[in-house]
């Protein structure tokens, strides 16, 4: 009599556990890119004179160079500041 109740116990208690399926942790990955860009006093007449043609008005901030000759200016344009890309030339860079 025991070994039925306790077979019986097994029983419904394997029955009563039920598997789940876990749902996968939705995980940002957050990747931070670091430019080499370096800090210059001074940017090429060429590039003062594309950003002249292109935003007239401007007023250079800050610029930067990294080892490709891309530069980072960073401009005022009537009030309003604005990041811009140029190669050495001056012509301005989509990024």
């Amino acid at each position: 009599m025991k070994k039925i109740i306790l077979t019986a116990a097994i029983v419904l208690g394997s029955l009563s556990i039920q598997a789940s399926i876990l749902s996968p942790v939705n995980t940002i990955t957050k990747t931070i890119f670091q430019d080499d860009y370096k800090e210059i006093d001074a940017v090429p007449a060429a590039i003062k004179t594309g950003l002249d043609n292109a935003y007239p008005g401007v007023k250079l901030e800050k610029a930067f160079v990294n080892s490709k000759k891309e530069y980072k200016i960073e401009i005022t344009v009537r009030g309003e500041k604005s990041t811009v890309f140029t190669d050495e030339k001056g012509n301005i860079l989509k990024k």
